[in-house]
């Protein structure tokens, strides 16, 4: 999950190349960074909590000849950055490894991090320790070979040997690539980055490993370090008995309707004499596949490229998890996923990316945000929906996500791949949200992004009636969550398809063939695979349960009653535990914004709810 740089040149290297590729890896994760480089026979260390572009630009390259660097997009160990360091043995890694706490039993060392890339440190000196006899290139093969066999989750990794004049470049999912240019040789997480320079002969690394000389240099690094206070990006589920028992939750006696469990609080919802809600009578079936023979006529047109053939966003929650699942086992495709981390996506959510990518061996193309410029503007926008609570601007505090739309038309520029497949669950649909804000829902539409021109226009006139009233939505995040939600709703869509349109939504073969096949991890404060790797979910449906008396819950097995894929009063009692609050994932939420949990609860359970 973090970008990943390095130059090794016969003569000194090409700063002007090194600023380059470190501008296009910081769209990875600019959360800290790190560098190490020789300078002569010297070598250096250094480290930041600042940009990598930053560290660059305050360091010296005009004797260097070799340099790795990590631009970080932090998911463990937030006060550990890269490269790591563990006895002579210098790693940069790009991923997340999902079991770094087996690995250290299995080769009988102990950490001195936390950070999860110390492990592959520790399998790199456990074997040389072991394969002291051995010659070099015996040496290296078993280095790859043991890596691949003890590291679960996604692995794209430098690793510097100053003393044995080497470094060792590894990856499990192809999240690595190798070029050259002028005498140098240039890597990076990714193809364009290299293409752009107008490298030659531009290389995928992966299981095989590859091998770059180095000159050898005995000294140790002169380590600097440069850590200021910031903000907490990752902190822990909360945990906390007295701040859970403030959540409030009691059945609420609602009016149902008598075939779907929509309450009577539903926006725009009106009965029949037989207690059945417009909602039901509009509905059209949406979980009926058209044949999947049109899906191969569609993609033939694609498919003439040799290597990689299609884009599938992925978010890491089980529709895309599952869709990646098809899309290569099923449909035989060469896919490249792509993620957007906007700052909300879990802990959890991320190492189910890494399990998914690792096991079909996906390069994973991240764009990360700069997550705590993105926090920052979640908290503003929920200080001020707090000042005067409206459950029609809830929408304020996800708006930060829709620069997904923006950043896949440069995926789809860099990668050359135009096909992009869709894992949407086609039962997702929340009519409620707009609802609360005063749009009628409209039981024709197919995609929450194609509500055309003049239905947005409605909306945004909406909502801007209501930030009218409430100055404080007023804040420098505003440009950020309208810009998003242009290139999400105004701007052209070409080359989408949805895979769900061709396959059957099965929750129960999705779940089974998700934890069976790929390990993939729930959530411990919930029975649902939905949303569980959410960051902000679990905060605005207690709010909607709060005010409302329902949650996206109860309108998702609404749909699947209407399909037929579930009873009535199996809806009710999935929601019963559905709609309970998650604790741990509201404080996470709450501590990661930055914003006192215990306040921001009692405003909430003050508000008066709209059934009274």
């Amino acid at each position: 999950m973090c970008g990943i740089i390095g130059i090794v040149s016969k003569n000194k290297i090409s700063q002007n190349d090194l600023w380059k590729i470190t501008k296009d890896a910081e769209r990875r994760g600019v959360d800290s960074s790190g560098i190490l480089f020789n300078s002569d026979k010297d070598i250096y260390l250094k480290r930041s909590n600042k940009s990598l572009t930053k560290l660059i630009k305050a360091s010296n390259f005009d004797k260097t000849n070799f340099i790795i660097g990590h631009s970080r997009l932090i998911t463990n160990s937030a006060t550990e950055n890269q490269p790591v360091k563990r006895k002579s043995i210098y790693v940069i890694h790009n991923g997340i490894i999902v079991n770094h706490d087996e690995i250290w039993t299995k080769i009988n060392l102990k950490p001195n991090l936390k950070i999860d890339t110390e492990s592959i440190a520790g399998i790199v000196q456990r074997s040389l320790i072991s394969s002291k006899n051995s010659n070099e290139e015996i040496l290296y093969k078993r280095i790859f070979k043991k890596i691949k066999e003890y590291s679960k989750g996604t692995i794209a990794c430098a690793i510097m040997l100053p003393k044995l004049g080497k470094i060792l470049m590894y990856s499990n999912n192809g999240s690595l690539h190798i070029g050259s240019k002028n005498n140098q040789l240039i890597f990076s997480s990714e193809k364009y980055i290299l293409e752009k320079l107008s490298c030659e002969n531009i290389s995928q690394i992966r299981e095989q490993g590859k091998i770059i000389k180095i000159p050898i240099i005995k000294k140790e690094p002169t380590l600097i370090e440069n850590n200021s206070s910031r903000f907490n990006l990752i902190p822990n589920l909360g945990s906390s008995i007295s701040q859970e028992k403030l959540l409030i939750h009691k059945k609420h006696n609602l009016k149902r309707c008598a075939k779907c469990i929509l309450p009577e609080t539903m926006p725009f919802i009106t009965f029949d004499k037989n207690n059945v809600c417009n909602y039901c009578k509009n509905y059209k079936i949406r979980n009926k596949p058209k044949p999947k023979k049109e899906l191969e006529s569609l993609l033939r047109n694609y498919l003439n490229k040799r290597g990689d053939n299609c884009i599938v966003p992925f978010s890491g929650g089980r529709d895309s998890s599952y869709a990646l699942h098809l899309i290569v086992k099923e449909l035989g495709l060469k896919p490249i996923t792509y993620t957007y981390d906007w700052g909300m996506v879990t802990d959890l959510g991320r190492r189910n990316i890494s399990r998914m990518s690792s096991i079909l061996g996906v390069e994973n193309i991240i764009v990360a945000a700069n997550i705590e410029r993105k926090r920052k503007n979640i908290k503003m926008n929920l200080e001020a929906w707090l000042k005067k609570p409206h459950l029609g601007m809830i929408s304020l505090l996800t708006a930060g996500d829709k620069h997904f739309f923006q950043h896949i038309e440069s995926v789809k520029k860099q990668t050359n791949i135009q096909l992009n497949i869709w894992g949407i669950n086609p039962l997702e649909v929340t009519h409620f949200k707009s609802g609360f804000l005063g749009v009628k829902p409209d039981f024709e539409e197919k995609r929450v992004y194609s509500h055309g021109i003049f239905k947005q226009m409605h909306y945004q006139k909406l909502r801007f009636k209501q930030i009218i009233k409430n100055p404080s939505y007023f804040n420098s995040s505003l440009l950020d969550t309208l810009s998003g939600e242009y290139f999400r709703s105004f701007k052209k869509k070409t080359d989408y398809f949805h895979l769900y349109d061709y396959w059957k939504w099965d929750e129960n073969q999705i779940n089974k063939t998700l934890i069976n096949d790929y390990e993939w991890e729930l959530a411990p404060d919930t029975t649902t695979t939905w949303r569980i790797g959410d960051g902000t979910a679990a905060f605005y449906n207690y709010v909607y349960y709060k005010i409302a008396g329902f949650t996206e819950h109860d309108t998702f097995r609404s749909n699947q009653i209407r399909e037929g894929d579930i009873s009535r009063e199996e809806a009710l009692n999935l929601i019963e535990k559905e709609n309970a609050p998650r604790f741990p994932n509201i404080k996470w939420y709450l501590d990661a914004i930055g914003m006192n949990y215990e306040e921001v609860i009692n405003v909430i359970n003050n508000i008066k709810p709209i059934f009274d």
